[in-house]
């Protein structure tokens, strides 16, 4: 008996520092390279929005929630992460559909230009932070690289054995906790450089979306129209990387076809007025706060007048949530704008 308890308290003390060793050093995504934490944050909201945005940076640095609900009572979220490829951006909608079912979904279709994983960094900042489920599953199989092993997903500390050279304080502050670094999904930036010299698209042999794109494409469709949902393609403002006229036509005919709405922000920046002296932080890549504010604006008046999403400031508790959010909101603009040294103005 004595040799058992032996046996089981050595296993245990085994699994603990695994378990340890294995927190401390997966990467925390609390400073400087956050984009790997936005899909887990999802998972600490109320599951009760009426819009869901999937998709890249071009939908978590383009569109902010908090101008949504403050403007038109519109309760969303970005379930966005870096260079999120379109059979990520299913499997993130699937997993959403365990806990709510939104009224709209709006998808950018940036990424239908992949039909294959680029680099395994992307990869698991969209996939790392996914709760466990059967759809996880598919979603890494549907994405990893050949040189990608699936046990490394379960057991990240396969993968980031060595990574004791990079570790800092955030790993050892973080190790049981985490804070929040986007807003409902969004990634605040204040700071300006303007687009200049933005270079043109270099002819591609072939600019046919592949196979695989269309199929995820498909498959999103089917599963917004099982459950009702109103699917919106868009395509953001960004100059770079270059948006081919042959990928828009492509587009185009293929919402026509499926009678989807698809609104390209790049045709209409009269319409939004955005200024792409003012409103990028990268020159052009993707919108700063300003720019954000502004999209949000239109996308939110779209939503309201023709997708026919509700006000729902009315509801107190939803509304009190809100409130708190916003404050934060607020108080990281505040931060921003001193760190840079601008004023809202600006």
């Amino acid at each position: 008996m004595r040799r058992a308890l032996k046996i089981v308290l050595s296993a245990l003390i085994v699994l603990g520092s695994l378990f340890f060793l294995q927190r401390l050093l997966t990467p925390k995504y609390v400073d400087g390279v956050v984009e790997g934490a936005f899909v887990a944050e999802y998972y600490r909201d109320v599951p009760d929005h009426d819009v869901i945005f999937v998709g890249d940076c071009e939908v978590y640095e383009n569109f902010s929630p908090a101008v949504l609900w403050e403007e038109y009572g519109i309760n969303s979220y970005i379930r966005g992460s870096a260079e999120q490829y379109i059979w990520q951006s299913y499997y993130l909608l699937e997993d959403t559909l365990r806990y709510e079912t939104p009224k709209a979904v709006v998808f950018n279709i940036q990424s239908l230009q992949f039909s294959e994983s680029q680099r395994e960094a992307y990869n698991r900042m969209s996939l790392e932070g996914m709760e466990w489920s059967p759809v996880k599953v598919r979603a890494i199989l549907a994405s990893m690289r050949p040189e990608e092993h699936f046990l490394d997903y379960v057991f990240p500390i396969l993968r980031y054995h060595s990574r004791w050279s990079e570790l800092t304080g955030s790993d050892v502050e973080y190790l049981f906790k985490t804070k929040p670094v986007s807003f409902n999904g969004y990634y605040m930036r204040v700071d300006v450089r303007a687009a200049e010299n933005v270079p043109e698209g270099k002819p591609l042999a072939d600019y046919s979306f592949g196979e695989t794109a269309w199929k995820y494409l498909d498959r999103m469709v089917e599963l917004c129209g099982e459950k009702g949902i109103q699917l919106i393609l868009i395509k953001a403002p960004s100059l770079y990387p270059y948006w081919y006229p042959q990928w828009e036509e492509q587009v185009e005919a293929y919402a026509a076809e499926k009678n989807l709405p698809y609104i390209n922000f790049l045709e209409i920046q009269e319409e939004t007025g955005i200024d792409y002296a003012a409103d990028t932080y990268d020159g052009g890549l993707h919108m700063n706060l300003s720019g954000a504010e502004k999209l949000s604006r239109y996308m939110g008046r779209y939503l309201a007048d023709e997708a026919g999403i509700p006000d729902r400031r009315g509801e107190t508790e939803l509304a009190g949530r809100w409130a708190e959010k916003l404050a934060v909101y607020e108080a990281e603009k505040r931060a921003q704008y001193e760190l840079y040294g601008m004023t809202e103005e600006d």
